[in-house]
């Protein structure tokens, strides 16, 4: 067993928006791949390395975990936690770093693994009313008759009829009305944000970010080289007269106006007239992130900001993931006409789309009308199995928790009085084998707001007591 490294191979900058967690992640992760921390070599335990750096030993737990999940450590519990010996020397030796990260999945099975859904982990569907034999019936009918042409040539926009499918379904529900052209397929909602870090942004950008908000896309546009201008929601949504004051000439502003990630809130119609008449008055873009728009409890669904766009300053950007399944890594983004040739030039360089067979599978699911049922039944799921987990939730944790409720969505908000470190309790939730996220994960600067996202999404109803039960005991 190699002896433990020192503590000084983990700085973390309190100045920096990315959280602490990610920051010791990112550092041992690096370690790892540069030959730093060799094969077999022995970590800080989680409380040492807390003491050293002054923060709570959670945001080292977290830290520890996610690279666990990855592959890079692994925990035992008699000698702690050690640097995955199953990685080879060779692969993580210096100067072999950038190849050996983008060939994990080929060391060993062990480091592929599938995790396990966990009661509470946010970003997912209901995997156990996927309708699998539908799925598997549309796939290999198409399987069986794609043809040579298909199989080495196709539109880098997307299939044809899947964008069809796409323009008929958002004039529908979405109140978006666009020809099939505008609509270009993606690889999820992060292929669209790298479609818009390539082609709207340069280096120094000032980018409007709802705060809290989506820390995937947050980074992402980060490393794009963005200037993130973080503006506060209320229960308005996007506080657009905050934004102003801040960055008046920002060029970009990423939104989630239907139900505001992850607080769940609306952008207001007062606001949403004074988003889109800043934008049309400086010529700035506004991304529109409906990622979950479909699943509201009372009432219709709310037609997208998209809809109110004279000025054609809107991109929307629409995700299969929260419907049917992320494994799909299908998005779709509608690009205004004046942009259409520049993001589909740069799709093409860069971004083409994702499988065509899966793309194939989704057009048949939507033009046979399986996706319209599907989304009926799922809100009228997700409505059971949120009323039951709230039920149970109060039963357990009673005045110790407030309960943040959206009128649509795929989780609930826990905030609890006595406690502010939502980064430790979402680490002994994690040991107890559940998956809520610390709400101080998506703020960035100032005042962080705490509490954890618990999604219902996977929770039966007759589960909901147990996974309440095992939360309360998780946080004693």
């Amino acid at each position: 067993m190699k002896s433990r490294p020192s503590a000084s191979l983990v700085r973390v900058d309190r100045r920096l928006s990315t959280p602490l967690f990610r920051q010791v992640y990112q550092r041992v992760r690096n370690a790892v791949l540069d030959g730093t921390l060799p094969p077999g070599a022995r970590l800080p335990s989680s409380r040492s390395l807390a003491g050293q750096l002054s923060i709570a030993r959670g945001t080292i737990e977290l830290a520890y975990a996610l690279l666990a999940d990855e592959g890079y450590v692994a925990g035992m519990r008699r000698t702690g936690t050690t640097v995955n010996a199953g990685l080879s020397r060779k692969s993580m030796s210096p100067g072999n770093g950038r190849r050996s990260y983008g060939r994990l999945a080929e060391l060993g099975h062990e480091f592929v693994r599938p995790m396990p859904v966990r009661p509470f982990q946010m970003g997912l569907p209901a995997l156990d009313e996927f309708p699998r034999k539908l799925w598997a019936r549309l796939v290999a009918r198409r399987a069986r008759g794609l043809s040579a042409i298909a199989m080495v040539s196709q539109d880098p926009a997307g299939y044809a009829p899947l964008r069809q499918a796409i323009s008929g379904y958002l004039a529908i529900a979405r109140g978006v009305r666009c020809p099939t052209d505008q609509v270009l397929i993606t690889a999820g909602y992060q292929g669209a944000v790298g479609l818009f870090a390539r082609t709207l942004l340069s280096a120094g950008n000032a980018v409007w970010f709802e705060n809290p908000g989506y820390f995937r896309a947050r980074d992402a546009l980060t490393l794009a080289g963005a200037e993130i201008v973080p503006v506060p929601v209320d229960q308005d949504g996007l506080d657009v007269g905050i934004a102003i004051r801040r960055s008046p000439r920002a060029g970009l502003a990423v939104v989630t106006p239907s139900h505001q990630c992850p607080l769940g809130v609306m952008l207001s119609l007062p606001r949403r007239l004074e988003l889109l008449a800043w934008a049309a008055k400086t010529g700035a873009w506004i991304i529109e992130d409906d990622y979950d728009g479909e699943f509201r409890y009372h009432g219709r669904p709310l037609p997208a900001l998209k809809s109110l766009d004279d000025a054609g300053r809107v991109f929307y950007a629409g995700s299969f993931s929260k419907v049917l399944s992320p494994g799909l890594r299908l998005g779709y983004l509608v690009v205004p006409p004046s942009e259409l040739e520049r993001f589909q030039r740069v799709a093409e360089l860069f971004a083409p789309s994702p499988s065509l067979l899966d793309q194939m599978a989704v057009a048949d699911f939507m033009i046979e009308g399986h996706f319209a049922r599907h989304v009926k039944r799922m809100r009228k799921l997700y409505a059971e199995r949120r009323k039951a987990l709230i039920s149970a939730l109060r039963m357990f944790f009673g005045d110790e928790i407030v309960l943040d409720v959206p009128l649509g969505g795929m989780h609930v908000i826990a905030r609890f009085a006595a406690r502010e470190d939502d980064v430790a309790m979402a680490a002994c939730a994690q040991r107890a084998g559940l998956a809520p996220l610390a709400l101080s994960l998506c703020t960035t600067g100032g005042l962080r707001q705490s509490g954890l996202l618990l999604s219902f999404t996977n929770i039966p109803v007759e589960a909901a007591e147990r996974e309440a039960q095992r939360l309360r005991r998780s946080l004693r």
